[in-house]
């Protein structure tokens, strides 16, 4: 035995007072089993691991029951088939013969989805962050027999390398410590524990609601705010959607025009930068320089979904079209990519590579390449708009070039001496014969896996840009996509599945089990789907699905929704019985604030207190901590502005050519709280809206007088009709 002192970020003892490395590997000789159960898992991202010589089992009770017989360690692996970094590790550690023999020999292994079980996720990610400050895709977490986290980390490289220790060491040293120092090892984890339950608990964050915490978080993105090139921080840099929705929403509000340029100067910036696919449409996941050039390459439904409300909003609140061809854009991406257009549903991602060698060479171009496929004028225009020389962004292979706007089209045509019709025309037939000739490429794996709330997600973004830009085909698929998710993820007994269908056509479907996010994404969509229909069916699956969610995951004693419903009778796995109640933004909306939302929306159509006294008690249970936060608690703003605004409904009655340029005027304006409801009079009443809402409604007829009318009405009282659009747009500007 040979005892080397691991290097910084190796295993941690936390103690109160300090921290302890461990030390000391093992070596070992025995034999390699290549075989592993994930050929009969569900998941993509599992069964793309089913040929490794790791003996793999899913999170199971078996898995368990194995580790705590044997008295083996649990290494848990959590990745998900989009994720560059697992790839990499799969291909450097877990297809290496002789790692997965230390492995197969010393631990128990378990391999976790994130997209399938966020619930496991959420857990370890918390746990990993308390012991290494870190955590991401891979997550590498090694846990007891019975699944409590005592150390972790994200990729550890094959040899010593990035300031990291081999994972070869690692599995060593972590198996020494287990056997040789036990005590300290179930002391670490009993800390792991205690930081975790502390990280969720937020009894210590209870306030009153005040229109200060949106204020705090407004100030918190200016402060962050990147005014070289828009966003928020310096490398790397995410997105923050709902951050940019309260600030497009405060602008409309105040017209503070510093609020405009931060979120005018971001989405112009992001929409010309590489991290956007400038010939395909749609963003990848993030940028890995501030300048929005160099992207991680893959692409994600919530990203994409959530980034195609934004531009959607800003064009609402400037009126500039290009923030609503960039909108169009992103839908023809998914439309092309992420949809299921026989059945209906939106699919989760797109990988980034194709291989492990290359690292987005299929979105990228060299000089040659983009010169083989144009002709000698468009190559000019494209090179000089696109900025493709013959040395680019790719560190690893620097003749790759990311796409991006580097001049415009009127600097091109000054420099190429052009007038600027041709370098526009050069430039689209540029961008065609590329897309074209990319096609030609191997394409990166899609994931058709179809998850409920990243499909609401996506649904409730068609629906709004369906009807603010007058996108049929939009309205059409986001109504399709929906109708299919509650005709196979619903059932009133059981409520929802997390999974709708899974990407491979071979696989056994599994029941998992909806979390919270799945009922608050849904309810909202329900509710966007009755706005844009006004078929009062999506508003009762609102209803029911919101009854559903309070009755499996509201916290009662103190308010809140947690993030999983606890069945009664089954047997909770690892640190599954820590409960949550998601907060921040990450990656996703968060849970509580979308459900405090789709609860205060409802109400805004019942009048059923109920529903307003649970959100206020879910928002009062956060109040205290949103600050801390900053542009993670944008969400939690976006359902603050909800309950303090008075919400407002326009109805828009007829069907002739008034009754739509009423119904216009009623939708362009952006603001959170605003709904609008294009009806036919006569049955307006019986069939089209919720008891509450119609009762505050006089008899049609004595109102309009039978002309086509907007009528509004806030807080259960309507105001008298209106039938001229340019009356309608004052009283609109009036009520923000």
């Amino acid at each position: 035995m040979q005892n080397n002192q691991l290097p910084h970020s190796a295993f941690f003892l936390i103690r109160p007072s300090s921290v302890h490395i461990l030390q000391s590997y093992y070596t070992s000789g025995m034999t390699t089993h290549t075989l592993n159960s994930l050929s009969s898992a569900a998941s993509s991202y599992l069964r793309s691991a089913m040929q490794q010589p790791v003996q793999w089992n899913e999170w199971s009770e078996e898995a368990f029951a194995i580790a705590q017989r044997e008295n083996k360690p649990i290494l848990l692996d959590i990745g998900a088939v989009w994720c560059h970094w697992c790839h990499v590790m799969d291909r450097e550690s877990y297809d290496d013969p002789e790692i997965a023999q230390i492995i197969n020999e010393r631990f128990v292994a378990i391999k976790v989805d994130r997209d399938e079980r966020p619930d496991i996720d959420s857990r370890y990610q918390v746990a990993v962050q308390a012991v290494s400050g870190q955590g991401g895709w891979p997550l590498t977490a090694f846990l007891t027999p019975d699944g409590k986290p005592f150390y972790g980390g994200t990729y550890f490289p094959p040899g010593d390398n990035y300031g990291r220790p081999s994972f070869r060491r690692v599995l060593l040293a972590i198996s020494d410590a287990y056997k040789n120092k036990n005590g300290d090892v179930m002391e670490q984890a009993a800390m792991v524990g205690n930081a975790i339950a502390q990280s969720e608990s937020h009894e210590a964050g209870r306030g009153p609601i005040s229109s200060s915490m949106v204020d705090d978080i407004i100030q918190a993105a200016l402060k962050m705010f990147d005014s070289n090139f828009g966003g928020f921080g310096s490398s790397p840099k995410f997105f923050h959607p709902s951050m940019i929705d309260v600030l497009v929403d405060r602008y409309v509000q105040t017209g503070d025009q510093k609020l405009r340029d931060v979120f005018v100067s971001t989405l112009e910036n992001m929409a010309r930068g590489g991290v956007y696919d400038q010939l395909a449409g749609g963003f990848h996941r993030y940028s890995v320089d501030e300048r929005w050039i160099v992207p991680h390459f893959e692409k994600m439904a919530y990203d994409n979904s959530d980034l195609l409300k934004n531009y959607v909003h800003a064009y609402q609140a400037t009126g500039s079209e290009f923030f609503a061809s960039v909108a169009k854009d992103i839908i023809r991406w998914m439309d092309e990519w992420l949809s299921d257009r026989e059945h209906g549903g939106f699919y989760a991602s797109q990988d980034a590579d194709i291989s492990m060698d290359d690292d987005g060479d299929y979105f990228t171009w060299t000089l040659d390449e983009a010169r083989a496929v144009l002709t000698e004028e468009e190559a000019a225009v494209a090179s000089l708009h696109y900025d493709i020389n013959e040395v680019g962004e790719m560190h690893h292979n620097p003749a790759k070039n990311v796409l991006y706007v580097r001049a415009s089209l009127e600097e091109i045509s000054k420099r190429l001496n052009k007038n600027l019709e041709q370098v526009t025309a050069l430039l689209h037939s540029a961008q065609q014969k590329m897309y074209a000739a990319r096609l030609k490429r191997q394409a990166p794996y899609v994931d058709k896996t179809v998850y409920t709330s990243w499909n609401a997600l996506c649904i409730s973004a068609y629906l709004e840009a369906g009807r603010v830009l007058d996108l049929d085909s939009a309205r059409h698929f986001g109504l399709r996509s929906l109708d299919r998710v509650l005709a196979e993820a619903w059932k009133p007994e059981r409520g929802l599945l997390h999974v709708v269908a899974y990407s491979d056509p071979q696989a056994q479907h599994r029941e998992v089990p909806a979390v919270l996010d799945d009922y608050a994404f849904l309810a909202n969509a329900c509710l966007d789907a009755y706005e844009v229909t006004a078929d009062l069916s999506y508003f009762n699956f609102a209803h029911r699905i919101a009854e559903k969610m309070i009755e499996q995951f509201y916290d009662s004693a103190a308010g809140g929704f947690f993030d999983t419903a606890l069945a009664l009778g089954e047997k909770v796995l690892g640190v599954l019985n820590t409960r949550r109640k998601p907060f921040q933004d990450s990656p996703t909306p968060a849970g509580n604030p979308v459900a405090a939302i789709a609860l205060l929306r409802l109400h805004s159509y019942t009048d059923e207190a109920t529903y307003r006294e649970k959100a206020q008690r879910t928002l009062e249970a956060l109040a205290g901590m949103g600050s801390q936060y900053g542009i993670f608690a944008a969400t939690y703003g976006i359902a603050i502005i909800h309950f303090l605004r008075p919400h407002t409904q326009v109805i828009v009655l007829g069907k002739d050519e008034l009754a739509k340029q009423l119904y216009k005027t009623a939708i362009q304006p952006f603001a959170f709280g605003k709904t609008v409801l294009s009806l036919v009079p006569e049955a307006v009443v019986a069939q089209n809206l919720p008891p509450a809402l119609a009762a505050s409604i006089p008899t049609l007829p004595a109102v309009t007088d039978k002309r086509s009318a907007a009528i509004m009405c806030s807080e259960f009282t309507c105001q008298p009709a209106i039938f001229e659009p340019n009356l309608l747009a004052k009283e609109l500007r009036t009520t923000q």
